[in-house]
């Protein structure tokens, strides 16, 4: 069953992010939250990590996202497949999400296919 909740919150970081609005993505995280992406070999922690993570693969290369495809498990969890475009080229993204029960971000495991 699809959580609308959980899906309205990756809507927002999708379209905070193609708008390079680096404040509007935070404000779906929690303080405390975690991106850990294999693609760059790093962990980005908290507010300040994650806002360096946003500029710098984000911001820094135009990176457009495009949803393509998800699974809502349940309240806390959802798999979702993107689609990046930025100065870098194309990939297609994995990420696994982990929700709050506030409905704010928890933590992000990204990888790329």
């Amino acid at each position: 069953m699809m959580s609308l909740n959980n899906r309205t919150v990756v809507n927002q970081l999708i379209a905070a992010t193609n708008a390079f609005d680096i404040d509007a993505a935070l404000a779906l995280f929690s303080p405390d939250a975690v991106i850990h992406d294999v693609s760059v070999g790093e962990q980005f922690i908290g507010h300040a990590g994650i806002g360096v993570y946003l500029k710098r693969y984000f911001v820094d290369y135009h990176t457009q996202t495009r949803f393509l495809s998800g699974e809502f498990k349940d309240q806390d969890q959802a798999q979702v497949r993107v689609d990046f475009k930025g100065d870098f080229g194309h990939e297609i993204g994995l990420l696994s999400f982990s929700f709050h029960t506030s409905g704010r971000i928890l933590r992000i495991d990204a990888d790329l296919e």
